[in-house]
């Protein structure tokens, strides 16, 4: 394919990606909202799971959910009995999260669920082509990081 300014070559893998998150997003996110959550509710809960939790900025850094967004994402948790908040021991000016015993069962029943919901999709490919996909993906991911560092 010939690459011109109006038409880089690398439109129709742009293209791709696009419409690949976004039927993600409607897959993925039909089954979170089935299960009675948000997708950032889910979000939250499978970065705590299986820690002993985090600081808030651990938490945003890890996730998918804007700063702005988290906080109010963390008050619905915590008003549902699913998080709590207190702060840190290494630093009182740090806010640690972590999952209550509540939110921990949720965690057990619900992450695995998804798994299993997302392998019905993950699971046409083989494993060769998911590791294509990773690598590329993770190349992707790094020229960006690079370009956002210049």
């Amino acid at each position: 394919m010939n690459s011109s300014p109006t038409s880089p070559a690398y439109l129709p893998t742009l293209r791709q990606l696009m419409r690949c998150t976004q039927a993600f997003e409607r897959f993925s996110g039909a089954h979170v909202k089935s299960m009675g959550l948000t997708e950032s509710q889910f979000d939250v809960i499978a970065t705590l799971g299986n820690t002993e939790g985090m600081t808030c900025k651990e938490l945003g850094e890890r996730t998918l959910i804007t700063k702005g967004t988290l906080t109010g994402v963390l008050d619905r948790m915590e008003a549902r009995a699913l998080i709590t908040r207190r702060a840190d021991a290494a630093d009182a000016r740090r806010t640690h999260i972590a999952l209550t015993r509540r939110g921990n069962l949720l965690f057990a029943e619900v992450f695995p669920a998804h798994l299993k919901h997302l392998q019905r999709a993950f699971g046409r490919m083989s494993e060769i082509e998911l590791n294509h996909l990773r690598d590329g993906l993770a190349t992707l991911r790094l020229a960006f990081e690079k370009e956002l560092a210049q």
